[in-house]
């Protein structure tokens, strides 16, 4: 009966579903605050103030009493949290413990979260003015650069040794800590964009893309410049050139074999993405090689790093467990990371197949916009990764 009043649920505008989520949803949030709040703390917020604050852990509740290890400035910035620096103390610590990094459980959110991002975006650009086509995803490549090297420099004022002072501290360097960054990066781009088309509005220039890809590669050049002043300036920061080289030849060279066996003789599967699918397989495969190479060659390619990198994520983490339990001698060939690599090529071939003519057709906007998140999700990641091993850190 109350839904005959109300009309056709699937009629109700976004606006009123939302509402009437609210309004159901609320209550029981409020009511059970503590317990919600407790597990968005340990799942989400907690490992990003362990990360910022560079600490082995982070403990919510904590005593002033309870522990020595607390940094000077813990209980000025957040009250209650106890930063702790050795993972060896965290292990024995009781109540609500995070460790920087990911979770599966925080993937999750954060996949549902960005499912939700993407729905509003697309409703704002709509308003804007727009369009979602090719030379928008494009146009967006250099922003996508500028994302994973400026995480770089978190990663560089992150470990700066004794002596050396970090120009980004906490809370600051929050902004530049991952997944806090893509909400950064997202701000950075749209006011480019707004940026643009005010200047397309106003006659200086033909296209706003015109404008965008130009700010894009002034960001891009920026920090890329800054992290090469911190070679120069700071002593834990080196160059090794030749993984950028061993990473980059790796990356094309796969790249252009696999575009080879699936645009083989009649084989139709690229017609509706078209020269997309170049920077997809492009940027996914960028991540993968840059972690086999930074997690497995990145001690054997230089004669001055002292270890390899680390894998972050969980199911990358998940992924090199795998991988080492393989034969020794499979793992002295291609180490143990290599199966990562196998996993993004396989992901960026299904997105290809998936992103036929027919969907890009009939929804060609939706479809852009989760092009731009793809390849944002390689390039950037694959960006940061191959940084980090060219500079040591």
């Amino acid at each position: 009966m109350i839904v005959n009043k109300m009309g056709n649920p699937s009629q109700w505008s976004l606006r009123f579903k939302s509402i009437l989520t609210a309004i159901l949803v609320g209550p029981i949030c409020i009511i059970f605050r503590g317990p919600i709040y407790d597990a968005f703390w340990h799942y989400f917020w907690g490992p990003i103030i362990a990360d910022a604050t560079g600490s082995a852990c982070v403990v919510k509740n904590a005593s002033p009493a309870s522990w020595k290890t607390t940094f000077p400035y813990g209980y000025e910035l957040v009250r209650g949290f106890e930063f702790i620096r050795y993972g060896d103390t965290c292990a024995k610590i009781e109540g609500i413990v995070a460790y920087p990094g990911y979770t599966y459980v925080s993937e999750i959110g954060y996949g549902i979260l960005l499912v939700v991002i993407l729905f509003a975006v697309s409703k704002m650009l709509s308003h804007t003015g727009v369009k979602l086509d090719k030379k928008l995803v494009f146009s967006l490549i250099p922003y996508m650069v500028f994302g994973g090297a400026l995480r770089v420099v978190e990663d560089a004022n992150d470990i700066v040794p004794v002596g050396i002072e970090s120009l980004i501290e906490y809370p600051v360097n929050i902004l530049l800590i991952s997944p806090v960054i893509y909400g950064t990066m997202f701000l950075v781009t749209i006011v480019s964009i707004l940026v643009s088309i005010k200047l397309e509005e106003k006659k200086f220039i033909d296209r706003y893309e015109h404008a965008l890809i130009a700010i894009g590669i002034v960001l891009a050049g920026g920090v890329l410049s800054y992290l090469g002043w911190l070679v120069l300036s700071w002593p834990h920061v080196h160059l090794y050139l030749e993984i950028a080289f061993v990473v980059l030849m790796m990356t094309t060279i796969i790249t252009m074999v696999s575009w080879r066996f699936i645009n083989r003789e009649r084989n139709t599967i690229t017609e509706g993405i078209g020269s997309i699918g170049i920077v997809v397989l492009w940027s996914q495969i960028l991540d993968g090689v840059a972690n086999v190479v930074g997690i497995d060659w990145a001690y054997k390619l230089t004669r001055g790093m002292q270890q390899n990198l680390v894998p972050k994520h969980p199911i990358n983490r998940g992924l090199v467990e795998i991988g080492s339990q393989f034969p020794d001698w499979v793992i002295n060939i291609i180490g143990t990371a290599w199966l990562f690599l196998v996993v993004k090529i396989g992901a960026a071939l299904l997105v290809i197949y998936i992103f036929d003519k027919e969907s890009m057709e009939e929804n060609p906007s939706w479809t852009i916009l989760l092009l731009i998140v793809i390849i944002a999700v390689g390039l950037g990641p694959g960006m940061r990764d191959m940084l980090r091993a060219v500079l040591g850190i």
